[in-house]
């Protein structure tokens, strides 16, 4: 994979001042919406605040809760056939 190298200038920004992330570095580092930002060595190292598989844990944790809460065969779902034709 080739790395993209570009300078730029720190410029104004209302009250404050940034970079402009051009688009070819923003797609290589795959960053979009809220990003993280910690100064490292000496650099500014820029990541996607949201992490690869953030929140699963969470999520399948929630689901197994739910599944045992939730009966596979409801009570309802005998038909005629069931009462009177199935020997149980």
């Amino acid at each position: 994979m080739r790395h993209a190298v570009v300078t730029t200038e720190i410029v104004r920004i209302g009250n404050s001042q940034g970079v402009r992330i051009p688009k070819a570095i923003r797609e290589q580092a795959k960053l979009s919406g809220k990003v993280s930002m910690v100064v490292s060595g000496g650099a500014l190292v820029i990541r996607s605040a949201r992490q690869p598989r953030q929140g699963w844990d969470e999520a399948f944790a929630r689901a197994a809760v739910r599944e045992r809460q939730e009966k596979i065969w409801p009570d309802d779902m005998h038909s005629a056939f069931d009462e009177t034709e199935w020997t149980w």
